[in-house]
């Protein structure tokens, strides 16, 4: 007993001894409830933020005075305004028409040259101005050949329009490349984007002046009745 109680003894004379600030706090400390350990929060390290991705750029707007075509010294000439109110599918689809007749007119004018002075084909004996050329007898079976390889061509066209079941109609998709045929074999087509502009407005510049200039081969044809060439 006395071993456990002098201890306490010695203890409570030490404090007596104390002054009474001392004594104070000491009692204070006594009183004071400590909070669990599980409730004392500790400081949290620091969250890293995620790195952030840039998204990719967004492609730049359609303009369509982005497109090859457009030269001195005219510039951007659409004094009708088809391209105003028009969408991308269907500025698409004008530049497809364009080029289309454009080449048909550039190969046109070819042949009329080519066709009034040297003709080996189908006898070799049609000797008539080449706007009624189509008439004479020889070529009667040359047309079907024709007709049928370009309506294989204008089957594979039919996929670059939009789907007119809830779409435009008349108008080209805008993935699609104006005038991409995938048929280059002589592989002229430029990897660069300014080297295929340039050679993409030369195309359409010859072809605008071939259509100019079988429309006046015909009709100077049709006023003389005889041959250019």
């Amino acid at each position: 007993f006395f071993s456990h109680t002098l201890p306490l003894l010695g203890g409570l004379l030490s404090v007596a001894c104390l002054p009474s600030s001392l004594q104070m706090v000491l009692a204070r400390l006594s009183t004071t409830t400590l909070a669990p350990r599980a409730l004392v929060r500790m400081q949290e390290p620091p969250v890293t933020p995620a790195p952030v991705t840039e998204a990719p750029p967004a492609p730049p707007a359609f303009n369509v005075k982005d497109l090859p075509g457009i030269s001195g010294p005219l510039g951007f000439f659409d004094p009708l305004g088809f391209s105003t109110d028009a969408s991308e599918g269907k500025i698409k689809f004008y530049r497809e028409v364009e080029l289309k007749h454009g080449r048909v007119a550039m190969l046109a004018s070819l042949g009329f040259l080519v066709g009034e002075n040297f003709h080996p084909l189908f006898g070799g004996n049609i000797d008539v101005p080449s706007y009624i050329a189509f008439q004479e007898t020889p070529l009667q079976t040359f047309w079907p050949a024709v007709m049928l390889a370009i309506s294989i061509l204008e089957v594979f066209s039919v996929f670059s329009f939009n789907s007119p079941f809830g779409g435009e109609p008349w108008s080209i998709r805008s993935d699609y490349e104006s005038g991409d045929l995938g048929f280059d074999p002589l592989g002229l087509k430029p990897t660069s984007a300014a080297e295929y502009k340039e050679m993409a407005t030369k195309e359409l510049n010859n072809g605008r002046l071939a259509m100019f200039a079988i429309a006046g081969m015909v009709g100077q044809e049709l006023a003389t009745g005889s041959k250019l060439f």
